[in-house]
């Protein structure tokens, strides 16, 4: 017979891997199950970490590599792999991979985060990988003394244009709205940068190009002008969604796809608990995720104590 282990968590971010240490420390037997090569989640693209506390200024991969080391070094089990399906099952919980494996336990940790958000913008998909991409720290470097344009007005925009600056000629930063939604820290440093343009009120029409791009069309709002720049590269930063479909029908998701569930990770369904990015909450950091890992495991130490 399989093994049947106390936890199986969805998801190598911050709150996947803070529950992975709660619940070792609890002695529990337990399951990580990752669909990336690497733990982490989105934390391994951002360059700097600047707001979790005791770390000022570390990068997300090493950060993500003391989470890691943490929990391997109490004995949490990790397993590539991807959710296909979660069943429900009462006192047991089978989650199927999409390779087929079927993992059985006592209780559930739901904490696989977020994907990033499409500009829905003509163009985005043929040029993605060719001068399109998601995450300015991971592609940054192929732009290096070229022109790009960074799509958003909130930290992570912010972030991205912050961090292109240092290496890129130029960086439109391009924003429906005429302020920023982000942090007033990552504003007065982009307001700083000489090769930082804001173009207020406009948004990408459609990102041009044969095999990589060329330019784009971007329309201001307020007056329907259109101006037609040439850029090397567009980097789409206006937020996530969770990466939840899969668990349609299996608990409860609010109308944008997040994870019904209070401070203490409990959902409507006894048993699978949720936290991190995924989970209807205010506040989306890697500090916020961290704590719901932790209180993901309290609530579930209480319901097998109840199987008891």
């Amino acid at each position: 017979m399989n093994k049947e282990y106390d936890v199986v968590i969805i998801g190598g971010g911050p709150a996947g891997m803070t529950a992975a240490i709660y619940a070792k420390r609890a002695a529990l037997s337990t399951l990580v199950i990752e669909k990336q090569p690497f733990c982490g989640g989105q934390v391994l693209n951002t360059y700097e970490v600047d707001n979790y506390p005791g770390f000022p200024g570390i990068d997300g991969f090493s950060l993500s590599d003391k989470f890691h080391s943490h929990a391997k070094k109490l004995e949490a089990e990790f397993k590539t792999g991807e959710m296909k399906e979660l069943r429900d099952e009462g006192a047991t919980k089978v989650v199927v991979l999409k390779k087929g494996e079927e993992i059985r336990a006592k209780a559930v940790v739901l904490a696989m985060g977020a994907v990033h958000k499409k500009a829905g913008v003509d163009g985005e998909e043929d040029m993605a990988g060719r001068g399109v991409s998601y995450c300015a720290t991971c592609d940054g470097a192929f732009f290096r003394n070229k022109t790009v344009a960074v799509i958003g007005g909130g930290d992570v925009a912010l972030e991205d244009a912050i961090f292109l600056a240092r290496a890129c000629k130029k960086v439109y930063v391009i924003h429906r709205r005429d302020e920023f939604r982000g942090a007033k820290i990552l504003q007065q440093k982009l307001f700083s940068l000489d090769n930082v343009v804001v173009l207020w009120d406009s948004v990408v029409d459609k990102i041009k190009g044969d095999d990589i791009v060329n330019g784009i069309d971007v329309r201001n709002v307020k007056t329907g002008a259109v101006k037609d720049l040439e850029v090397d590269g567009v980097f789409v930063a206006i937020g996530t969604r969770p990466d939840t479909k899969v668990l349609e029908g299996v608990v409860e998701l609010d109308p944008a796809g997040y994870i019904v569930a209070g401070e203490d990770g409990i959902t409507n369904v006894p048993g699978i608990f949720c936290g991190g990015d995924c989970r209807t909450k205010k506040l989306r950091q890697i500090v916020t995720s961290a704590s719901d890992g932790a209180n993901c495991i309290f609530s579930l130490e209480a319901y097998l104590n109840t199987m008891e």
